[in-house]
């Protein structure tokens, strides 16, 4: 069995993945949202869903929120909730796809009224920060155009720049502000914030506290995403991770279901830039359960971070650069592929007992009656989804 050394242990020790509460409501495709026995029907329920993975892995010791969907009276009462179950409130995530007035813009919009409107939102959802201890404010805007000559493309940008320096003066002293890009959807000619380019001009014009937030869905087939996550970290920009896994487009799937490999070519490039454990580089979920059960499909995706992560710790960085170094192109591929293939699986069960933690989370979940339990118990109200 491979042994992972006591600095691997030690970085994997540190490891956090934050859960997005969305996670954890109904979800689907443009066609249907499915409803599943169990799904929470308010923030709390969601929150309390997410503490059964960190119970479990020990790896998700923080919850997302994404508001309006997680709007609730008391936001102290719902940190409090978190905290007495160990977990702790993270990102606010803002929301400007799902209101009328957005249909042609919301910061992007000619209208200084709906501009202003969606302006207020983000200084609303930063309210919400004060309240829940959260440092990172996410946008992803769900902005652009349909066709060529519907709108001014500089006219936008230069809107987009001017309502992000309202919301990030409102920033407070450890807050940041974290723009999200997708290269298309809902917009299909031209998105405003379509790639990672986009997003670090945006950002850097505006301040310190301002980073992109990278989601392995967001890219066109065939993008070398671990080569954007090196020039984020390069200079400094890369301020979270939106894990999850795609075949297609931005499909939402567990991370590393469609492309294991791509996930640990992007943790080796974490590792060698320093975003491993960096506080200013955030690990997120972002994923939808339309078929799977949400809590182990969860447990899943962070356990598929956990064992990239430690593959990725165990490439022989003094080989490869020898290899690089000396041109010798097989060699240097080997030693990388070395580290891909080897079976971390074993080596984490053992480490994760010594910790007091199951050594097969998914199983332990799975006997742990937790399913069944909210089956049964939550029945009847509104069960929680998109827009709710």
């Amino acid at each position: 069995m491979t042994t992972l050394s006591p600095e691997i242990l030690d970085a994997l020790e540190k490891q956090a993945i934050e859960l997005p509460s969305w996670a954890f409501g109904n979800s689907g495709t443009r066609f249907k949202v499915f409803a599943t026995p169990g799904t929470p029907r308010d923030p709390f329920e969601k929150i309390a869903d997410a503490a059964q993975v960190h119970k479990h892995t020990g790896l998700a010791p923080t919850v997302a929120l994404h508001i309006p969907w997680d709007v609730v009276d008391d936001y102290a009462a719902l940190r409090r909730h978190a905290e007495d179950l160990g977990v702790a409130l993270g990102t606010v995530n803002s929301n400007t796809f799902q209101d009328d007035d957005y249909k042609f813009g919301a910061l992007t919009h000619e209208d200084d009224r709906i501009r202003r409107k969606a302006i207020d939102h983000h200084l609303a959802c930063i309210d919400i920060m004060d309240q829940t201890g959260s440092r990172d404010l996410k946008i992803w805007l769900a902005e652009g155009s349909n066709y060529p000559g519907q709108n001014d493309m500089r006219a936008r940008q230069d809107r987009l720049h001017d309502s992000l320096s309202t919301i990030y003066a409102r920033l407070g002293e450890n807050q940041r502000l974290v723009l999200e890009y997708k290269f298309f959807e809902p917009s299909f000619y031209h998105t405003d914030v379509p790639d990672w380019g986009t997003s670090y001009v945006q950002v850097a014009a505006l301040g310190e506290k301002a980073k992109v937030c990278l989601d392995t869905g967001h890219h066109a087939p065939g993008t070398n995403i671990e080569f954007i996550v090196m020039q984020l970290l390069r200079l400094g920009k890369l301020g979270s991770f939106d894990f999850n896994s795609r075949f297609y487009a931005d499909d939402d799937l567990i991370v590393g279901a469609a492309d294991p490999f791509q996930l640990f070519r992007i943790l080796v490039e974490v590792v060698r830039g320093g975003g491993l454990n960096n506080p200013d580089v955030a690990f997120m979920l972002d994923q939808c359960h339309n078929i799977e059960k949400k809590i182990p499909g969860q447990i899943r995706s962070v356990l598929n971070v956990q064992e990239m992560t430690a593959r990725a710790l165990l490439l022989d960085r003094e080989a490869l650069a020898q290899a690089q170094t000396a041109n010798d192109v097989l060699a240097a591929n080997a030693i990388f592929m070395d580290a891909f293939q080897v079976d971390v699986r074993p080596a984490l069960a053992e480490w994760r007992v010594s910790r007091g933690l199951p050594a097969d989370p998914m199983a332990e979940y799975a006997a742990s009656g937790y399913q069944e339990q909210i089956e049964a118990d939550r029945v009847g109200g509104v069960q929680a989804g998109w827009g709710a």
